[in-house]
Formats: structure tokens, C-alpha cells, sequence
């Protein structure tokens, strides 16, 4: 199910091997079986073997095996960041951005000193940054990063104070991890959308969270591609869109020995899950793409349970829409991201 990760199982052990370019991982049950794969790997290639893992791909790994937890932090990294952009003496932020931040192409439309003053921003190596941080450890911000990166070509002085918001908001929130807990194993999926936030386009945006034991382990927000006409069909492109990756998901799980036959997902949308369940045609949704329609026959085969989950607890809030500092608190919470 990933081209990266190789599974052997033996008849009471196993051992998984994680690949990145040149970096890799092993872990298993048996530590006879890790060294002898060990072994034979470094019989063909040209290895050094640095012993148990500590850090990985800018990740730090911290272990307290007593507790059976294990922790993903990108502390040393954040600080880079911040020392490399010079706002290591800034003030913090208590949210990835500013709700009262608007974004548009239209602020790009700049003076002779306003470009001059850009050509020498490191723009887009500021983004990649962030979204490195994003996809490894923190869904916090991946909102935030989202919004930014849609004015790469041509960023405009607000659109560098945004990027500069969500650096202080890392600064203040960079011993921040990710924190796995041994024992439940149960994946659960939370999928949300805001209707027309773009206000360039006024395309909505997706955004789905994945926990595996109450943390996170996939997340997305991104910019749909159509205009949506209603709340109901951007949550239930949302949905369509998360559904896949659960599928996803739990294939890959099985695969690792860990089946997930009966992991919900959850929506806030109540029509949308309505619209899922009972295929109706009606004048409200006969436009929608009929890709989008698979939802159905993942629900009417047993193969996804879409649960209701109100607004004011939903995880995936954050990946769509600016929050409260309350309600991002909650979500953080709610996906196993500790301070």
C-alpha cells in the first residue's frame, strides 16, 4: 500500500522497514530479527547503523517505553527556521493567523518600491519551510500554510506578514509534538469544509484529519476544484475526498496486521451525511459530479460509517477556516498534539 514501507512477517514477530531516499527505518517485535535484517542489507549496500532511532528526516523521536509512548517533535527545526528568518526575538501568536487577515491576488498589485522590497523577502523558501513542518508534525497550521502558498508567483507585503504570523505562532507553540500512547489502535476520520473561502476564486476548502489512537497520523486542507452553489455540496465533496483516504488508511493498516473494519468518520454536516446515505435526486444535488457519488457505495457495502459530529467538537475545523484561540485549542487536543 506504500511503496516506501516493506512488511515480513514471521510466524509470532515482524519487521517493518521504512524507506526515505537514503534514511531509513526498522522496527519489529524481535530484536534477532531486526539485526539479522540488518545484516543482510548491509551484505549489499554500503550502511552505517546509527543505532536506536533518534531523529529522523528533521524529526526528533522521543521514547519513554516505561509509559509506552513516543513522541514526534520538530523543535530544533522550528527554532532553524526562526534564527534563518531572523524572528527568533519576535513576539508569539496564539493562532497559526489572524482572523482578521484577508488575503487576496488583488494586494499584489504593487508599486516600483513595494517589488523592490519583495525581490528581497525569501517568499517561497519561507512556505516550503512551512509546509515541511506542516506534513510531518504539526496539522495545526496546515490551514494557514494553505493560504499563503497561494500567492507564491507574486506575494505581496500582506501576504509576508501572514507567513511571519505563522512563524511567531511556531515560535510559541514549538515544543509542540506529536504524542502516540501504546494500546488503542482505533482510526477514526473527522471531515470538514467552509464554503467559498477563497475570495479570489470563492472556492471552498477541504479539510479532513485522521487520528490512530486519538492522534494524528493524515491530514489535508486544500482549495476544492469547482465553485460550490451550497454548504451541503462542499461537505459532501469533502467527505468523498476524506473517504478515500480512508480507505487508504485502513487497507494500509491491514496490511501491517492492524484491521480496522469499523473505523468511523465523522462530519458536522448533517445534510451532507443525509444526502450520502439516501440517494435522492433532487434539484439540490444533481450537479454534483458523479465521482463524488462513491461515497454511497462505500456506505451501502459496510466497507465506512459517516457519524455526526457536532461543529463545536470537530478536529477538522482547523484545516478549513481561521478559529478562536478556544476552539483551536480543543482541536489540537483532539489530535493527540501536546505542548
Amino acid at each position: 500500500m506504500d511503496h516506501c514501507c516493506y512488511v515480513k512477517k514471521y510466524t509470532n514477530s515482524y519487521v517493518i522497514l521504512a524507506v526515505y531516499v537514503d534514511d531509513m527505518l526498522i522496527a519489529g517485535s524481535s530484536m534477532a530479527e531486526i539485526n539479522r535484517l540488518k545484516q543482510q542489507l548491509a551484505e549489499n549496500f554500503e550502511m552505517k547503523d546509527l543505532g536506536p532511532a533518534k531523529q529522523i528526516l528533521g524529526m526528533r523521536i522521543l521514547r519513554n517505553r516505561s509509559e509506552g509512548i513516543l513522541k514526534l517533535s520538530q523543535e530544533k527545526y522550528i527554532h532553524k527556521l526562526l534564527d534563518r528568518f531572523y524572528l527568533e526575538d519576535s513576539k508569539t501568536r496564539n493562532t497559526p493567523l489572524g482572523s482578521h487577515l484577508k488575503f487576496s491576488k488583488k494586494q499584489s498589485l504593487q508599486t516600483d518600491e513595494e517589488k523592490c522590497y519583495m525581490s528581497r523577502v525569501p517568499y517561497a523558501s519561507a512556505v516550503g519551510s512551512l509546509m515541511y513542518a506542516m506534513v510531518c508534525t504539526r496539522p495545526d497550521i496546515a490551514h494557514a500554510v494553505g493560504v499563503v502558498s497561494r500567492f507564491l508567483s507574486n506575494p505581496a507585503k500582506e501576504h509576508w506578514e501572514g507567513v511571519k504570523w505563522i512563524l511567531r505562532y511556531l515560535k510559541g507553540t514549538s515544543e509542540m509534538c506529536l504524542c502516540f500512547r501504546k494500546g488503542n489502535l482505533t482510526l477514526q476520520g473527522f471531515s470538514d469544509a467552509d464554503l467559498g473561502g477563497d475570495f479570489d476564486t470563492k472556492k471552498s476548502t477541504t479539510g479532513y484529519i485522521f487520528t490512530l489512537g486519538g492522534t494524528a497520523m493524515s491530514w489535508k486542507s486544500k482549495l476544492q476544484n469547482r465553485v460550490a452553489l451550497s454548504t451541503t455540496k462542499v461537505e459532501y465533496i469533502a467527505i468523498s475526498e476524506a473517504a478515500k483516504e480512508m480507505i487508504w488508511l485502513k487497507n494500509f493498516l491491514n496490511e501491517l496486521g492492524k484491521e480496522q473494519d469499523n473505523a468511523p468518520m465523522f462530519s458536522d454536516s448533517q445534510s451532507a451525511i443525509s444526502l450520502a446515505k439516501n440517494p435522492v435526486f433532487h434539484s439540490r444535488c444533481k450537479h454534483i459530479q458523479l465521482r463524488y457519488h462513491f461515497i454511497r457505495e462505500l456506505i451501502n457495502d459496510g466497507d465506512l460509517s459517516l457519524l455526526k459530529i457536532l461543529g463545536s467538537e470537530n478536529p477538522a475545523d482547523m484545516l478549513t477556516k481561521a478559529v478562536t484561540t478556544d476552539k483551536l485549542r480543543l482541536c489540537i487536543a483532539s489530535v493527540g498534539l501536546q505542548g
